[in-house]
């Protein structure tokens, strides 16, 4: 028997008939179960940076949304695809739904753990630069780097940062996060 019957393809359907309490994303048809919790830190990074991200965004009476994760984004009009980043800036409105958001966020943002970081680092950046994500974070709590890629330019760009560094948001003119004031 051909080793690829023993695939199964999974839908959105699927997806969101998971129980409440099993954290997934659907890549290509495959369901991905989340290994563990996130930690203390990864939970801090991720508080913060919303945080941040959604008050600057306030001050400047801007119309775009910050999500933390989970919250359910659909890449493109497909089945088969739905991440959970675990930050999403939308400046869209027309695409979010009760469900969370139909086509690439503007600026997502993933906070490695160390069980999935190939998960990051690969399949995720590839994902949302074939989606048209704008602007994509890797955030690496264990060796405090942060690597940003400006998708939207015809030629790919990354910069590395530390977590000493400021950090200037590719898709606001006056943003800047400086990771060291961040109490993680």
């Amino acid at each position: 028997m051909d080793s690829a019957q023993h695939i199964s393809i999974y839908t959105e359907d699927d997806y969101y008939n998971t129980p409440n309490d099993v954290r997934c994303e659907l890549i290509d048809g495959q369901l991905i179960y989340a290994q563990a919790a996130p930690s203390r830190i990864h939970q801090s990074i991720l508080m913060e940076l919303s945080l941040t991200i959604g008050n600057h965004i306030k001050s400047k009476g801007g119309s775009c949304k910050v999500y933390p994760a989970p919250f359910a984004v659909k890449l493109r009009d497909d089945r088969d695809t739905i991440v959970e980043p675990d930050i999403s800036v939308i400046c869209d409105p027309c695409k979010l739904t009760d469900r969370g958001c139909t086509g690439a966020p503007d600026w997502i943002i993933e906070i490695v753990s160390p069980s999935n970081s190939s998960h990051d680092y690969v399949r995720k950046l590839n994902l949302y630069l074939d989606a048209g994500v704008r602007e994509y974070w890797i955030v690496d709590p264990t060796t405090q780097r942060i690597f940003v890629y400006n998708l939207d330019t015809d030629s790919f760009r990354v910069q590395t940062y530390t977590f000493n560094d400021t950090v200037k948001a590719g898709i606001y003119e006056d943003l800047e996060i400086d990771f060291s004031t961040l109490e993680l």
